[in-house]
């Protein structure tokens, strides 16, 4: 691996709420990292806890929050390379019951990973989306993780990965 640990373990908390109902809204949380020395931030876990969608009789209602490496215009997945976590919570609505669902990358993963993630550029992003919600939605969450420094040729490679897949 092409860095070296320099703290001990850090928690980034963060609170977004959306501008109005159902509408997309980011925040961008400042890492403060030290570019001239090549310092990356390596994510360790990710807690999202989106409010929960509105019960809304006959309607299927949405409230979604994600974690991003970089910018975005519209809601992410993981199927995006720069997306770290996704969390989303859903009631479908008929007109006799409702069901819930509950769809998010796990807390901390369970298998042998050194990291979830890598951050080579000065911040992350937090963003939270409802649909069809009657009130505007919001997610709090913690990232971990802890500060390394690079060395050139990884720290280059990283922050090239992450600004073009942008």
């Amino acid at each position: 691996m092409g860095f070296k640990k320099t703290s001990d373990l850090i928690a980034v908390s963060f609170g977004v709420t959306e501008s109005a109902a159902n509408t997309f809204t980011q925040e961008e949380i400042a890492l403060q990292l030290d570019v001239l020395n090549n310092e990356i931030f390596v994510v360790l876990a990710v807690d999202l806890n989106p409010a929960a969608p509105d019960l809304v009789p006959g309607s299927t209602t949405e409230s979604r929050a994600v974690v991003t490496s970089t910018t975005a215009t519209t809601m992410q997945t993981l199927a995006n390379t720069n997306t770290i976590a996704e969390a989303d919570l859903v009631i479908v609505s008929g007109a006799a019951s409702s069901v819930s669902f509950t769809r998010a990358a796990e807390e901390s993963y369970s298998g042998n990973l050194d990291y979830v993630s890598l951050i080579a550029t000065n911040n992350f992003f937090v963003a939270v989306q409802g649909n069809s919600n009657t009130s505007a939605k919001s997610v709090n969450g913690r990232v971990w993780g802890y500060r390394a420094k690079a060395d050139a040729t990884t720290y280059a490679a990283l922050v090239q990965s992450e600004v073009l897949s942008a």
